[in-house]
């Protein structure tokens, strides 16, 4: 049986190449192992423009093990974290920071609302003892794409510490560090460079790494203690995910043949594009307006008909060949479809003819609220 296609915001679609780098073994410790290592981290770097002042820091586990380590390693005990919380993203840093011991100071925005640069800037300006800045760049609870070169304008000029969470727009979301300050940015290999899960990376200001000792409650979360010893060794602390790390190698190249950036924005964009005009033609209504979505995850509401239920709708979405993802909005019955992955544009009409035939076979006749 042919496997699925995932249309989540990761884990994703792989390319056949990406999938046979993982076949062959990697011993740890192995030369060939750490130059793969070196090149990986030099690459990610450079994705961002981030070569001059940046490290790329990798760590084993999920994206949200690299946020907590880059919360818990770059902010000082006595620091402050303003969140701009517009979704559960954000709310799960405000979670995070409770567990490591930091204040956290959240800045609430609705969750069809930009975090507004303004509004940040007005709470840097009254409270002086934050610290730092936490933004979500694109919060995949819903789709939103955040305002961040002018949010990170604002924390530069007030002279604030900013951490992006770029885990679901880095690679594929411009972001420059020549022309953007951050001390942080985060995300993970299995997002848009499109590898595989299991492994978060934190592109830190060197700098601000540098004097982070003695920040971290935690060993395996200190990525401090991680960079000083791959620069020492060119090694992992502990055993690294050599199969993800392989499959990422292959997937950056891939990226790079592929035309980088600019061609993955574009064919995100035609994904995004054709599932959202394939499905509005169904009578399905996006949860966000065009201007701010971004073409990485779209959250549509559920149907209101009475012969709707997500789970049925899912499962026999799934049995047509396409993973679907729940809601993650408290207010709104919603489901997601993500645009990410080593799809095409064909892949998303193909998954709104199987919506449309599975809402036929379900009796689904009123999608959309009056």
């Amino acid at each position: 049986m042919t496997a699925p296609i995932l249309l989540t915001p990761g884990p994703l679609t792989t390319s056949a190449k990406t999938k046979a780098a993982m076949l062959a073994d990697w011993g740890s410790w192995d030369g060939a192992f750490n130059a793969l290592t070196a090149s990986v981290c030099r690459d990610l770097v450079a994705i961002v423009d981030a070569q001059s002042e940046h490290v790329c820091v990798p760590l084993q586990g999920s994206g949200t093990f690299a946020v907590e380590a880059a919360l818990g390693t770059l902010v000082p005990r006595g620091g402050k974290v303003l969140v701009p919380d517009n979704g559960s993203y954000c709310k799960r840093i405000v979670r995070i920071l409770g567990y490591l011991g930091r204040e956290a100071v959240t800045l609430s925005f609705g969750e069809q609302e930009p975090a507004d640069p303004a509004r940040i800037d007005a709470a840097l300006s009254a409270d002086p003892a934050i610290t730092h800045v936490a933004q979500v760049h694109c919060e995949t609870g819903t789709g939103i794409l955040n305002p961040l070169p002018q949010i990170a304008a604002v924390v530069a000029d007030r002279g604030r510490g900013l951490i992006v969470d770029a885990m679901s727009s880095y690679a594929a979301i411009p972001i420059d560090a020549r022309t953007l300050r951050f001390e942080a940015l985060i995300a993970a290999s299995g997002k848009c460079l499109e590898g595989v899960p299991g492994m978060g990376f934190v592109i830190a200001r060197r700098a601000s790494l540098e004097r982070s000792g003695g920040n971290s409650g935690s060993l395996a979360m200190d990525l401090l203690d991680q960079w000083q010893y791959m620069q020492k060794t060119g090694q992992w602390r502990f055993t690294p995910p050599t199969h993800v790390m392989a499959a990422l190698r292959a997937a950056i190249d891939q990226y790079q043949a592929q035309g980088g950036l600019p061609c993955r924005l574009q064919r995100y964009r035609e994904n995004c594009a054709a599932l959202v005009s394939g499905m509005r033609a169904l009578g399905f209504k996006t949860f966000l307006p065009e201007a701010l979505q971004a073409p990485i995850i779209v959250t549509f509401h559920s149907p209101p008909d009475p012969a709707y239920d997500f789970g049925e709708f899912y499962r026999r979405v799934r049995e047509r060949g396409f993973i679907l993802y729940p809601g993650k909005l408290t207010a709104v019955d919603t489901f997601r479809v993500g645009c990410i992955g080593a799809i095409g544009p064909d892949s998303l009409r193909q998954a709104v003819a199987a919506v449309a035939e599975v809402l036929r076979e379900m009796g689904v006749k009123r999608l959309a609220h009056e």
